[in-house]
């Protein structure tokens, strides 16, 4: 089983967002080391907690500094942009770092609608033209637009024989059909859907239509997952994304609370009750037990591929469920 990491460059509550890129850095040297397939960034808008706006930016460093790992974009949020000039990117991103490219697209906001609309100068579609926008990028970047398309002369450059892979991300139905219709690769957010994923999955495989970039389905399952050596340590670990996540409920923008301030927190019964309704989105435990549950995972949503997202209350606990989970899969070997 393939094994990626998605990245979304958390801030940990008394470090800066530049702690949080070079940290950034600095696990997907390790993930390269580890034998992890793919490393992806995320991209945000305006969250405290959160310190990457500009995946493709962060891209080029993490890629500079690794040397087997594909690396990518979980993802590039499409229906900010003009078509032509992500293919530009991403054409010169393979131009630079040639078959080591992913370029994962997504269609959310990454943050709330007011920050959607700054970020696109008041004109946010909510991605109504999402569909086309996706034909339009894979047109630019393989220059294959129809003769009958307004910019059909228009080539995306630099030129070359090769592409990134195109992947659409999502945590619904929607971005599946759409990959299953274009004939493009899928990853599915078990981290942001825990109910329903499977037959989203299932469906995109069973509807998949074979299209010039690939000639069969491709699906990937992004789950959140802490791993420690014994199953109590993962759980302890695991209070500050329970606090996290009640902030993001409760509109609180915030770091990414310490463990200090998340054991520190006393819950009514409602934001109790809260927090265990989340459960269901995190894997953790000891190696073994992660294992378990993640390869569990990867049958029932017919997944070809892992992601692992990880985020806890400071940077060497995150990198240490890493490399517990690169060990429990044999990863380097």
């Amino acid at each position: 089983m393939r094994l990626g990491v998605l990245d979304q460059s958390p801030v940990i509550s008394g470090h800066t967002p530049a702690r949080a890129v070079a940290e950034t850095v600095a696990l997907a040297e390790a993930a390269d080391r580890l034998g992890y397939a793919r490393y992806w960034l995320a991209e945000h808008h305006a969250i405290a907690a959160l310190a990457d706006p500009c995946p493709e930016i962060l891209l080029t460093r993490v890629a500079a500094a690794t040397r087997r790992i594909r690396v990518g974009t979980g993802g590039v949020l499409l229906p900010y942009y003009s078509p032509l000039k992500v293919a530009e990117v991403f054409r010169m991103l393979e131009a630079l770092f040639p078959g080591r490219i992913d370029l994962g697209i997504g269609r959310a906001p990454g943050g709330d609608q007011v920050t959607a609309q700054a970020v696109s100068r008041g004109h946010y579609t909510f991605a109504e033209d999402f569909p086309q926008q996706v034909r339009d990028l894979v047109g630019f970047l393989d220059a294959t637009l129809p003769a009958g398309h307004p910019f059909a002369r228009v080539k995306a450059m630099p030129a070359g024989d090769t592409a990134p892979e195109i992947w659409l991300l999502g945590s619904s139905d929607y971005s599946g059909g759409l990959a299953a219709l274009l004939g493009l690769r899928f990853a599915f957010a078990h981290f942001i859907t825990a109910q329903g994923g499977d037959a989203v999955m299932q469906t995109y495989k069973s509807e998949f239509m074979p299209s010039a970039r690939e000639d069969a389905p491709h699906a990937l399952l992004c789950v959140f997952a802490i791993c420690a050596e014994t199953g109590a340590e993962a759980e302890r670990l695991a209070a500050s994304i329970d606090l996290r996540r009640l902030h993001m409920a409760l509109g609180v923008d915030a770091p990414v609370p310490t463990l200090a301030e998340a054991t520190a927190r006393k819950y009514d019964e409602r934001e109790a009750a809260y927090i265990r309704s989340q459960r269901a989105r995190v894997v953790l435990g000891d190696p073994p037990t992660v294992r378990t549950r993640l390869l569990a995972l990867a049958q029932k949503f017919v997944a070809d591929e892992l992601m692992i997202i990880t985020i806890t209350g400071d940077y060497p606990s995150r990198r240490r469920s890493y490399e517990l989970i690169a060990d429990a899969f044999q990863l380097g070997r």
